[in-house]
């Protein structure tokens, strides 16, 4: 018999350098760690840049900082996906190509004016596990002639998801397997609640829920270790795995770390940032302690 070798379970820590670390990142970090190690697992470390307007050298140098500072290393390279947009690119034209996704115009503040005018008439307007409200169908049901013309004319514009679409291309219902602090086992998707989703826009070549599901796999990423925030959003991520033929990792969706009030904590809010805390003379050994580990 011949023997074959067993692959090594990949995990990998996904921050974005768009603002300093916190408790709640130091909390991800240990977990994606900790499950490599008792895994014999990989543990790499990957740098979430595509937004290039927030995103900055010195967020990503302190992130490299404080993980040192908190005793984890990684393998290296560390991939940045500033560096990898052709990989988006290419999953992108191949959606558009399929005519899965189409080129939306409508702004931000005329979607939120159409939906301030129908909640006004006492319309409800549908809205994702975020709260935000669903794209409308204008764009989606533009006729082809009609777009070309606007896409002629320079007009600036994202790419969606045309949800309905691709889940009747999908024959089986979607699911994910999960392991963490919620509800686990098997666990039925639901894209359907999440509407036409962005996948690029006019200033970012990539959504995030594109690039992930595309890094991942070229990765070889296993296991998935995120917040409990993210756990809807990988009804998202199964629809593009199964569009785009990507292989589905194992999820497991943490407890995330909350300030007095019980709100999630905040890069932008500066909320337990970990410099703040070794500057203030915190050993990095009590950080475990205060992230509940």
């Amino acid at each position: 018999m011949i023997a074959i070798p067993r692959q090594k379970p990949v995990f990998r820590f996904a921050p974005s350098p768009n603002g300093a670390l916190h408790l709640g990142h130091a909390l991800s970090a240990f977990l994606n760690r900790d499950m490599a190690d008792a895994a014999d697992g990989r543990f790499l470390l990957r740098i979430e840049d595509i937004d290039l307007t927030r995103c900055t050298p010195e967020f990503e140098a302190s992130i490299y900082t404080d993980l040192r500072w908190l005793g984890i290393d990684w393998e290296e390279p560390v991939r940045r996906q500033s560096e990898h947009f052709e990989a988006y690119q290419a999953a992108l034209a191949d959606l558009i190509d399929r005519g899965l996704a189409y080129p939306a115009f409508l702004t931000r503040g005329e979607v939120k004016t159409r939906v301030a005018a129908s909640e006004a008439q006492g319309s409800a307007w549908p809205r994702d596990p975020d709260g935000s409200p669903l794209y409308p169908a204008d764009d989606r049901d533009r006729p082809l002639a009609e777009r070309q013309v606007m896409l002629s004319s320079g007009l600036k514009h994202a790419w969606r998801l045309d949800m309905a679409k691709a889940l009747d291309l999908i024959d089986e219902p979607l699911s994910w397997q999960e392991t963490g602090d919620g509800d686990r086992g098997v666990i039925a998707a639901d894209p359907a609640s999440w509407g036409d989703v962005v996948l690029s826009r006019s200033d970012a070549p990539s959504s995030y829920h594109l690039s992930v599901v595309v890094d991942d796999a070229l990765q070889g990423v296993t296991h998935v270790v995120r917040g409990l925030d993210l756990f809807h959003a990988t009804s998202v991520h199964r629809v593009l795995q199964t569009l785009l033929d990507l292989p589905a990792p194992t999820y497991h969706h943490h407890r995330l770390v909350t300030d007095a009030a019980g709100r999630k904590l905040s890069k932008s809010s500066g909320d337990t940032g970990l410099s703040d805390l070794r500057a203030r003379g915190v050993p990095a050994d009590n950080i475990r302690h205060l992230v509940g580990l």
